[in-house]
C-alpha cells in the first residue's frame, strides 16, 4: 500500500514536471483528437466497419506502414504534432492495456463518423462524436488515477482539443437520399444548423471536463473531392458547386460559433476555427504554387478519376505522389496534409483564425 501511494506521488510530480515543462516551452502538454477518417489513425481496425485503411498501398510512405492512417504517409494530425514537438499519439482503443503513453494525448478519430450518430452507419460501425465524447471520458478516468485533481486540471487547461469533423455528415448522409431522409426532412440551412446544435453541445460537453484550447476545422470543398467528380454532376475541370454550396453554409456557422463561444463566459477557454475550406480551395486553385500538378483525381482508387472509391488492398498507387493533392476518393497526400498542419500551426488568420495554434499555445 506504502509502494502504491508513493508511485502516486511519482506520477503526480512528473505530471507536474510535463505541464511545467510545456508552459515554459510555449507548447501543449498533449493533444487530444476527435474527428473523422481525415484523422483517425487506427481507431476502425477492430471495428466491424467497411471504412478501413489498415492495409498497403495504406501507409506506403508512413514508417511501419499501414497503420488505419486514410493517406499514403502522415495525418495532418501526425504532422501538427510534429511543429508541436509532440510523438505520435495513440489510438484510443489501444490506451486499455496501460502500454501506451497517454500523457501526450489520445487519438478518438473514426472513420465514417459524423456530428449525428446515424453519420457513416451506412459504413458499419465508427465512434460517432458523441461516443468520442465518451471516450475522452474514460482517458479522463486513467488519469485521474495517474495525477491529484489539480494537476489534473492545469495539464486539461494547457492540452489543445483538434476536432476535424462533418463531412460524414454530407457524403454519407445529406448526400445519400436513397439511404437517408435527411435531405428530404431539412433544407441545407436546417441541417447545418442541426449539425452545429449538435457539435456545440459536445464541445460543451468537452470543457465541462475541463478543456480549454479548442481547434475547430472547417468541413473542405466536398464538391471537389474525386468521389463527387466522379459522380459526373460537373463538367470537367469544375467542383461540384451544389455540394460546395452546402459546406459553406455549415462553414459559416462555424465559424459564427467560434465568435459566439469567444465572446461567452467561458473561463480562460480559447475556440479557434481552422478554415480548410479556403486553405483547400487556394491549393486547388493555385496548385503549381504548392508543387502539385494533379488535383482532380486519386493516386490510388477505382473507377473514373479513381473517385469510386477508396485504395483496394495491394493495388499499385502512382509514384510521383507527392504532386498528388488526393491520395485516394476522398482523402489527400501526405503532401496536402503537411501544407494544412503548417497552415493551422503559424498562417494568418484566414487560415486560423481569430489565431493559430502557435499564438494559442502562449496563451
Amino acid at each position: 500500500m506504502e509502494r502504491m501511494s508513493w508511485a502516486l506521488v511519482w506520477l503526480s510530480l512528473a505530471f507536474n514536471l510535463v505541464v511545467a515543462i510545456s508552459v515554459c516551452d510555449g507548447q501543449f502538454p498533449a493533444m487530444f483528437v476527435m474527428g473523422d477518417s481525415l484523422v483517425d489513425n487506427g481507431n476502425n481496425n477492430g471495428l466491424s466497419s467497411l471504412a478501413k485503411s489498415n492495409y498497403p498501398p495504406y501507409g506506403i510512405d508512413f514508417q511501419g506502414g499501414p497503420t488505419g492512417r486514410f493517406t499514403n504517409g502522415k495525418t495532418i494530425i501526425d504532422l501538427l504534432g510534429d511543429l508541436l514537438g509532440l510523438p505520435l499519439l495513440p489510438a484510443f482503443t489501444v490506451t486499455f492495456t496501460g502500454q501506451q503513453d497517454i500523457w501526450v494525448g489520445v487519438n478518438y478519430a473514426s472513420a465514417a463518423a459524423g456530428i449525428l450518430d446515424e453519420s457513416g452507419l451506412n459504413l458499419g460501425d465508427r465512434f460517432s462524436l458523441r461516443q468520442q465524447v465518451e471516450n475522452f471520458k474514460s482517458t479522463l478516468n486513467q488519469l485521474r488515477n495517474q495525477m491529484e485533481q489539480d494537476t489534473l486540471n492545469q495539464y486539461l487547461a494547457k492540452s489543445l482539443v483538434v476536432i476535424n469533423i462533418g463531412s460524414n455528415d454530407y457524403i454519407n448522409n445529406y448526400l445519400m437520399p436513397s439511404i437517408y431522409s435527411s435531405s428530404s426532412t431539412y433544407t441545407p440551412e436546417a441541417f447545418a444548423e442541426h449539425l452545429i446544435n449538435d457539435y456545440d453541445a459536445q464541445i460543451m460537453a468537452l470543457y465541462n471536463l475541463g478543456l480549454r484550447k479548442f481547434l475547430l476545422a472547417a468541413i473542405g470543398p466536398l464538391g471537389c473531392i474525386p468521389n463527387q467528380l466522379a459522380k459526373g454532376f460537373a463538367p470537367p475541370g469544375k467542383c461540384v458547386s451544389a455540394v460546395n454550396d452546402m459546406v459553406e453554409i455549415f462553414n459559416r456557422r462555424l465559424k459564427n460559433l467560434v465568435d459566439q463561444l469567444n465572446h461567452g463566459n467561458y473561463t480562460e477557454a480559447i475556440f479557434v476555427y481552422g478554415n480548410t475550406y479556403g486553405a483547400f480551395n487556394d491549393i486547388l486553385g493555385n496548385p503549381a504554387t504548392y508543387g502539385f500538378k494533379v488535383v482532380d483525381k486519386g493516386c490510388c482508387g477505382v473507377g473514373r478519376n479513381k473517385g469510386q472509391i477508396t485504395c483496394l488492398p495491394f493495388s499499385i498507387p502512382c509514384t510521383n505522389r507527392d504532386e498528388y493533392v488526393f491520395w485516394d476518393a476522398y482523402h489527400p497526400t501526405q503532401a496536402f496534409n503537411k501544407i494544412i498542419a503548417q497552415k493551422a500551426y503559424s498562417g494568418p488568420q484566414s487560415a486560423c483564425y481569430p489565431i493559430n495554434v502557435k499564438q494559442m499555445a502562449q496563451l
